[in-house]
């Protein structure tokens, strides 16, 4: 969906605006997830998802809420699907961010 040109903030940050899903490789697994918060979280840049589904089975259920360092994702794609939004208000204050850059509304 997005240029491959774009950095992997630029793409995380219209991922978030437009409530697309994401499709990352992330430690050798390709997961499909709805991004929710992206900024700093003490002094690492992460992005909050919702993931849908992973490619490669673990120890943690496959879908859930997870916390990706941003250094450590080594492929990201903007998908065409969108995603309705916040997941309720139980979950709009995950984390005390440093700094947040993007967040969905």
């Amino acid at each position: 969906m997005t240029s491959e040109s774009q950095s992997l903030g630029d793409r995380i940050r219209f991922a978030i605006a437009h409530k697309h899903l994401i499709e990352v490789l992330y430690h050798g697994s390709t997961r499909i997830a709805d991004p929710h918060d992206y900024g700093a979280y003490k002094g690492i840049e992460r992005v909050l998802v919702f993931q849908l589904r992973e490619s490669a089975p673990s120890h943690h259920s496959a879908t859930g809420w997870r916390l990706f360092e941003t250094s450590q994702i080594e492929e990201c794609l903007v998908l065409v699907k969108n995603f309705p939004g916040s997941r309720g208000q139980a979950h709009e204050r995950h984390l005390a961010w440093d700094t947040v850059y993007a967040r969905v509304s």
